[in-house]
Parts: C-alpha cells; sequence; structure tokens
C-alpha cells in the first residue's frame, strides 16, 4: 500500500490546472515544501510514479520529471528497482516551526498543572528496554508466547464481522466468569462476575476508583512505605493525604477519611505482610468511619503461599473493599490486563467515569486471556513463574552476598518479586547511585522514593526475577565495579 499524497500537496500549494506554471515544477516545489515541514520524514518512501499519477489524474511523466529535479536538488534518492525515498542530505534546508510566543491560549486546568507537577514523583527509568534487576517485572524469559500466538491466531482465525464492533465497559462476561473462578481458588474471594470490572491494570483500577472519590480536600489515608505512582495519583487529585504506619495501629484512631489504600500481601517492596488481626481492625475502622479500603493485591502470588491470609475483600461483611488485581505483574507488564471487583454502590460511578474515558479493554485481548486461562495455561504457567522466582531469589542472593555483602545487607524478609539492599556506608545517596547503575546497564530504584514522609530511609529496590542464572551472575557482578566506581 502507498501513500496518497494528494490532499496534502494540494494544501502545499499543487494545482493541476496552473496555466502559469509547468506542471511537474508545480508538482516538484510542493513535494518540497511537504519535505521542508517534514510532512514526509527521511527514508520515507514517495509513491511509485504511477500511483501518484492516478492520484493527481496527471501524466506518469510528468511526476517522473518532478522526481527526477528532486533526487538532482538531493531531496530525494532514487534506488534502482526500489524506489525514491525522502533524504536527510538536505537537512539544512529544514526549518522548525516557532510558536509566536504572543498569542495567548485557554489557561491549563488546576488539575491539569497538579499531574504535570507531580510526575516526578513516579520511578521512571530513562533507557526502558533494560530489564535487569528493574522491580516487579515477573520471568520474562519463560512466558509461553507459542501459546499465546496460537490463542491470538486461533481466534483471529474463527472472528466474524460482528464480534468486531464495540464492547462492554465492564468487560467480557466469559472472562469475568473466570477471573472469578480463579479468585476462588488462589484467593479464597468469593464474587460474582456482576462485580468485576476488566481494566488495564492495578493504575487505570486506581485512576477510576480514585475519580469516583476524591474531590479536592477530601481526607483519605495511605501506607507508608506505598506504591509511588498510588500516591502521585492522589496527591494530583489534590486530595489531603495522610500517612500511617501499620506496625502502630493506633495512627488510625479518630482518623477520618474517605478511604484507606493499603498492598496487605506486600507492603509495597518491604515485604511486610498485615496480619489477618489487623486486617479486621481495618475493616472496623472503615465501618466506625462509614469509610472504604482500596485492597491492591498486585504480587500475591508471588508471596509465601505457606501461611496464607485471608484478603481483605473475603474478610469484609459491610461491602467496603475495592479489591484490585492485574495480570501484568504475573504474565507480562505490557500485557495491560487488569480488574477490580467494586462494591455495588460505586459501580455505576466507575463505569461512567471508564465509558467516557478509556470505554473498555481490546475485545481481542480478553477474548485471548480467556482462552489462556480455558486452556488450563494460567494455571501451568503460574506454577512455573512460583518455581523459578524461587529459583532465581536464590541465585541473586548468594551471589549479591558473595560480592556486594561487604557494601549492601540484603533484607531476606521480604517477599514478592523484588528483594530491598540497605547501605552499611550512611553516605551513599540511592538517587544518586540508582543513576549511576543505569548508566551501567542495571535497573534499580531507590528505596528512599517508596516513603510519603521526610523520614526516608536508604538503600535500592531490585528485582531479581526477570532475567536466568546466567544473566543475573554476570549483572551482579557487572553492578559490584559499578558500586565500587560509584563509591570511590
Amino acid at each position: 500500500m502507498y501513500l496518497n499524497l494528494k490532499n496534502v500537496l494540494i494544501s502545499y500549494g499543487f494545482d493541476s490546472k496552473n496555466a502559469y506554471q509547468n506542471i511537474y515544477i508545480n508538482l516538484n516545489n510542493s513535494l518540497k515544501k511537504v519535505i521542508l515541514d517534514e510532512i514526509l520524514i527521511d527514508n520515507v518512501k514517495l509513491p511509485p510514479s504511477r500511483v501518484l499519477a492516478k492520484d493527481l489524474e496527471i501524466s506518469r511523466s510528468t511526476v517522473l520529471k518532478a522526481y527526477d529535479l528532486l533526487v538532482i536538488e538531493k531531496f530525494v534518492k532514487s534506488i534502482p528497482g526500489s524506489g525514491y525515498y525522502v533524504t536527510s542530505k538536505n537537512k539544512n534546508h529544514f526549518k522548525i516551526k516557532s510558536v509566536n510566543k504572543g498569542k495567548l491560549y485557554p489557561t491549563i486546568s488546576k488539575r491539569g498543572v497538579a499531574f504535570q507537577k507531580n510526575l516526578h514523583l513516579i520511578n521512571k527509568s530513562v533507557t526502558s528496554t533494560i530489564v535487569t534487576f528493574k522491580p516487579s517485572l515477573p520471568p520474562l524469559d519463560i512466558f509461553p508466547t507459542n501459546k499465546w500466538k496460537n490463542l491470538t491466531n486461533k481466534y483471529w482465525g474463527t472472528i466474524k464481522s460482528n464480534e468486531l464492533s464495540f464492547s462492554t465497559t465492564n468487560g467480557l462476561k466469559s472472562l469475568r466468569e473466570n477471573i472469578s473462578n480463579y479468585l476462588k481458588i488462589y484467593r479464597n474471594i468469593n464474587c460474582d462476575a456482576s462485580q468485576i470490572i476488566i481494566t488495564t491494570g492495578s493504575m487505570f483500577s486506581l485512576y477510576l476508583v480514585a475519580n469516583a472519590l476524591i474531590d479536592k480536600g477530601d481526607n483519605i489515608l495511605i501506607e507508608n512505605l506505598t506504591y509511588p505512582n498510588a500516591y502521585r495519583l492522589f496527591k494530583s487529585l489534590q486530595a489531603k493525604i495522610t500517612p500511617i504506619n501499620l506496625h502502630n495501629m493506633g495512627e488510625l484512631k479518630n482518623k477520618k477519611a474517605k478511604f484507606f489504600y493499603s498492598i496487605p500481601s506486600n507492603q509495597y517492596y518491604s515485604g511486610i505482610k498485615i496480619s489477618k488481626k489487623k486486617r479486621l481492625e481495618l475493616l472496623e475502622w472503615a465501618s466506625l468511619n462509614n469509610s472504604l479500603i482500596i485492597e491492591d493485591d498486585h504480587e500475591h502470588e508471588f508471596t509465601t503461599l505457606k501461611k496464607p491470609i485471608s484478603s481483605i475483600y473475603s474478610l469484609d461483611n459491610e461491602e467496603r473493599v475495592i479489591h484490585l488485581g492485574s495480570f501484568n505483574k504475573l504474565l507480562l507488564p505490557s500485557l495491560r490486563l487488569g480488574y477490580m471487583i467494586v462494591p455495588s454502590y460505586l459501580k455505576s460511578a466507575i463505569l461512567s467515569i471508564y465509558e467516557q474515558s478509556n470505554r473498555f479493554v481490546s475485545a481481542d485481548l480478553q477474548k485471548i486471556m480467556n482462552m489462556f486461562i480455558e486452556n488450563d495455561f494460567l494455571n501451568k504457567h503460574l506454577r512455573n513463574i512460583i518455581e523459578i522466582t524461587k529459583e532465581r531469589k536464590e541465585v541473586f542472593i548468594k551471589h549479591f552476598n558473595s560480592n556486594m555483602g561487604k557494601d549492601i545487607a540484603l533484607d531476606l524478609n521480604t517477599s514478592g518479586l523484588n528483594i530491598i539492599g540497605r547501605f552499611k556506608n550512611p553516605k551513599i545517596n540511592d538517587v544518586q547511585l540508582a543513576a549511576h547503575l543505569e548508566k551501567n546497564g542495571i535497573i534499580t530504584n531507590p528505596l528512599s522514593k517508596y516513603f510519603i514522609t521526610t523520614q526516608k530511609q536508604n538503600g535500592l529496590v531490585m528485582g531479581y526475577s526477570c532475567v536466568n542464572n546466567k544473566i543475573i551472575k554476570e549483572s551482579i557482578e557487572k553492578m559490584s565495579r559499578a558500586y565500587y566506581n560509584f563509591a570511590n
């Protein structure tokens, strides 16, 4: 398929009926303007002369004359047997449009400014292609890509045209039913499929819930340590945020808030589990204060299963818990598929916001995920990744202690997909060290980023599971050299 340049060329002055200029000159000038304004960028292939001639209703020889003139002027290069391509050899002629600073525009909303202001709070690496030791990544290398590919081919091979239209906002019923069954087995959560809403993941679920609940100045409570993206979102929505240390449940006493945001299976990266007793105390607080609890359960499958603790949702008798789950941390971050269980009174508000923003998750993704579950691939993969992450954690700890144990002490109580390293040298700055390591191909997050109070702790949050044992060993040796250069 070739570009149809008719409209853009006309807008840039081409007129096949211009009696005062040869048509090929007119076409050449229009093409140059399109190239100079970078409408056609470097290495873009121009339409074949016969195609452009047909689109513009002119002769092919006219197009060839214009093309040859562009080649002479070095705006275009001709590759025999292939065609004509825009070239960067004439890049010195390119001009960048500048904004007229005298023009006035509408002011950005206070909410828009708040979102811009809080963007820096996120842990975001500059080099997105590097995955070594990046926190919260599952074993990417063992994802059953062939199975997923076969399911994708099967879906598109049997699709009917009427299935290519819009999808329901709350998600496909079959997928919601399978997620409901999955939760009964793996989380002891009994919920009806009608209570589940399919989203792109925990972050978007939080966005929907927060917009449904938060007005400017509303009080909310949040764990300290916490998920930085959640904190950033609540702050951008201009809520009044109070951090709570769950070691001391007395901090909850007399606290009024719309909701408490919690990650009970693995307090963000610390590995701390909230006991059943504290979960019940949270529910009691929510009941007494007419509040809600947002239970973010994104890494439950990777926490220890020796002594499973009932989810807060399963302990709730008053519909005060919003339960968030995600397949992105379980399978692939790029999958963008999650779910939430919402109280009946909140469902309409959330779906209304959803329908007027993202509308729905891609139906093909939902159906392929549904087949992935029904073919028992999810269960098999879950068993596999639990074994693999356990093995990789042992390898990571052993080689890290051998190479860096004298400088950084690992917190062996951490669970989930990450492990915390604490500096033995109190002068080390974790933000600066993380930036230095990234330049050397190692991605870590500074521990201080997860504290929302002025009292912070220095350290590194490291993911150990996303690369194989060989790369783990090699990367720890590289990390040790980079740390030595940084500290000395």
